[in-house]
C-alpha cells in the first residue's frame, strides 16, 4: 500500500504556531505523566505497566484530558512502542554487549519546559465537514490546514526548535 504524505511548514511566525506548540506542550506533559507512572511500577515493583494498564491509569488526569482522547491514546502509544524499544535492546545487550557502547537505558523523560511531544491526529479525530471542503481542522485546535488529500488516515505534528511540520498522511 503506498501513502501519500503532505507536508506543511509553519514557522514561528504564523498565528498557528503557537497553537500547535502549546498542544505539543500538553502532549510533553501526558509523555512525562505516564512514563513516571511506568518508570516508577519498574524501578520500585519490577513490573512493566503495559499500554491498557497505562491508558485505564491516565485516563482521569488532567494531561490526557488536555488533548482529544485519540491524541491521548496515540500518545500513550508511542511510549508504549519506546519502552519496547528498550526492552528489544536490553535483550540484544544481553545477548552481546560488544554491539553496544553501554547498557540501554530507560527511556528519559521531555524536558520541563523546552520539551515538546509529537502530536497524532488519526482520522477520528479530525472535523469531516473541513475535509469535505480540502481542510485540516484537528480535534480541539482553533486552526485549519489546506490540503488537497482526500482518503486522509491521519496528521502528524513534529515539533523542531524553529518550526513545525504538519504531515498529511493519506492512504
Amino acid at each position: 500500500m503506498m501513502r501519500l504524505v503532505e507536508q506543511h511548514v509553519i514557522d514561528k511566525r504564523d498565528p498557528r504556531y503557537a497553537i500547535i506548540d502549546e498542544a505539543a506542550f500538553k502532549s510533553k506533559n501526558l509523555y512525562n505523566a505516564a512514563l513516571y507512572e511506568i518508570r516508577q511500577s519498574f524501578i520500585h515493583g519490577g513490573v512493566y505497566l503495559h499500554y491498557e494498564e497505562v491508558q485505564r491509569r491516565m485516563q482521569s488526569h488532567e494531561a490526557y484530558k488536555a488533548l482529544p482522547a485519540k491524541v491521548s491514546q496515540q500518545i500513550l502509544m508511542a511510549l508504549a512502542r519506546n519502552w519496547k524499544s528498550f526492552f528489544e535492546g536490553l535483550e540484544a545487550y544481553k545477548e552481546d554487549s560488544s554491539k553496544f557502547l553501554g547498557r540501554p537505558k530507560l527511556p528519559k523523560y521531555k524536558h520541563k519546559t523546552e520539551g515538546r511531544n509529537i502530536l497524532v491526529y488519526t482520522i477520528q479525530a479530525i472535523n469531516k465537514g473541513g475535509l469535505q471542503r480540502g481542510l485540516v481542522q484537528p480535534s480541539m485546535l482553533p486552526i485549519e490546514v489546506q490540503t488537497k488529500q482526500k482518503g486522509i488516515h491521519f496528521v502528524q505534528a513534529t515539533i523542531t526548535k524553529y518550526h513545525h511540520l504538519l504531515h498529511i498522511s493519506s492512504r
